[in-house]
């Protein structure tokens, strides 16, 4: 989908989406509980659709009545083989990775060829240790347990996702496990929203800095819960404040554990002049502090290498992309350098490069400038009324049709 984006200024309220990160959670654990959970607060994305099918495939019942989830949850353990379908999102699928090796079933996790293509090598080594089954081929990856307690041991500079995912299936192996971090530790925000929704669900275990004892035998137990607001795509929405609008965003908890909240301060410190930031556990910030530096004063962002394995490699897309504004970012191994640039409106049409937070950062640019922006449909991974909250926001945005060059 190609959408023309006119410059204007956007104002208003706008409710923040609910967090896809604590969805994602919520659901899981309403999935694993023996009983009936309800999940409020569920905005259907392309990611929670995974979620909710390999949720499905697993055994369990979900059923949407408006924006609440209705979840009869299934023992993992007990599940014939299955195909869980992952299709493009990182999380669903290591998330279920660990609880596909809880029985004795063979199970295989699909998805998109970028998605198959991340980086798993904390399963793989953990399968081989084990003598389990983990098998890769072009159409999913097959694992096959039962897996073991045990003592795991994991780099805290690779996703948190990893560490969520055992955090979720050790707690229902028959004895003890531990889990150590190995330093330094990056986006420890998002394991601190795990043990939340864990702790929701009547999980129980002892988290000593960075080591985290983990009872057997324990059982998930059914809640009637809410998903709170989005700090990630609420900063898509409050840098339209930058550009010279007025838009008020709500629904966001100010005690929320979501690392991504820190954007209000992020966004104050390129506002007062050229800053410096460490992304290593807010990189989902990254596109947007990138095209608000560039707006503003220019920064400097470490903890930048990790962005090349997202949706997209989100550094030398930002490269790409803000180029066409007048704006020539530096690329290093660990950092990324955003000088303060003149903008201009785009010199030729705007690529989302299949990435929800490229095209959402985009049009926040777009906003002021205008352009055509191609591959808009992206955010339907995460937050599918994005352009129509835009347009609530008194935005004009219209389908481009035909021939894009020639339409720009």
């Amino acid at each position: 989908m190609n959408l023309r984006i006119h410059p204007g200024r956007p104002y208003g309220a706008v409710t923040a989406p609910p967090s896809k990160s604590l969805a994602h959670r919520l659901l899981l654990c309403a999935g694993l509980s023996a009983g009936e959970s309800r999940v409020r607060g569920i905005r259907l994305s392309d990611d929670l659709r995974a979620t909710i099918d390999c949720l499905r495939a697993l055994g369990a019942r979900v059923e949407l009545d408006g924006d609440t989830a209705i979840v009869q949850g299934a023992d993992p353990r007990l599940a014939a083989s299955a195909v869980l379908p992952c299709n493009a999102c990182g999380s669903t699928l290591r998330f279920f990775l660990p609880l596909c090796l809880l029985g004795r079933a063979p199970m295989t996790l699909t998805g998109t060829e970028t998605l198959l293509q991340r980086p798993l090598t904390v399963y793989e080594s953990l399968c081989r240790a084990q003598g389990l089954r983990f098998e890769r081929a072009h159409e999913g990856i097959t694992v096959q347990g039962p897996l073991s307690p045990g003592a795991f041991d994991i780099p805290g500079t690779l996703s948190s996702q990893f560490v969520s995912g055992l955090l979720f299936a050790l707690p229902l192996l028959q004895s003890e496990s531990t889990l150590r971090l190995l330093p330094p530790v990056e986006s420890r925000p998002y394991i601190d929203l795990t043990l939340q929704a864990l702790r929701e669900f009547g999980l129980q275990m002892t988290v000593e800095d960075d080591r985290f004892r983990i009872p057997g035998g324990q059982r998930y137990r059914p809640r009637d819960c809410a998903v709170e607001g989005d700090a990630s795509n609420a900063a898509f929405l409050d840098a339209l404040n930058l550009i010279g609008g007025d838009v008020t965003v709500r629904g966001l908890n100010p005690d929320s554990l979501q690392g991504d909240r820190i954007y209000h301060s992020c966004f104050q410190q390129l506002q007062a002049g050229f800053a410096q930031f460490d992304l290593a556990d807010c990189p989902d910030l990254a596109p947007v502090l990138f095209a608000a530096a560039a707006l503003l004063h220019g920064g400097r962002f470490t903890g930048t290498a990790r962005l090349r394995i997202k949706e997209s490699d989100r550094g030398a897309a930002m490269q790409q992309e803000l180029r066409k504004f007048g704006c020539s970012i530096e690329l290093d191994e660990n950092s990324v350098t955003v000088p303060a640039c003149a903008l201009h409106a785009p010199t030729a049409p705007l690529d989302g490069h299949n990435d929800h937070r490229i095209v959402m950062a985009l049009a926040v640019l777009a906003c002021k400038f205008g352009g055509v922006l191609c591959g808009a449909d992206a955010v339907n991974k995460s937050y599918p009324a994005f352009f129509d909250d835009l347009k609530a926001l008194h935005m004009e945005v219209e389908p481009c049709n035909g021939s894009v060059t020639a339409a720009f």
